[in-house]
């Protein structure tokens, strides 16, 4: 007669399922460059065209869709 012994945590998972491991901040949608918004992200709303930026993009949408040059003042 053969002894089938399973790892606790596995019995375990098995009966109530794989633990959050990590509690996922609530989803917003994505900005401008497809970029994942989380909530409590800074966003900049471009009322010209309805667009929304993550802050941490806003030099980039700048540059893209406004042409914006940024240089350091000599």
């Amino acid at each position: 007669m053969a002894i089938d012994i399973q790892d606790p945590r596995i019995t375990r998972t098995l009966r109530t399922g794989y633990p959050n491991m990590v509690a996922q901040p609530e989803h917003n949608g994505i900005d401008y460059f497809g970029a994942e918004i989380l909530a409590g992200d800074e966003i900049v709303i471009d009322e010209n065209n309805g667009e929304v930026v993550l802050k941490e993009n806003l030099e980039d949408y700048l540059r893209e869709v406004y042409e914006f040059t940024f240089t350091t003042a000599e």
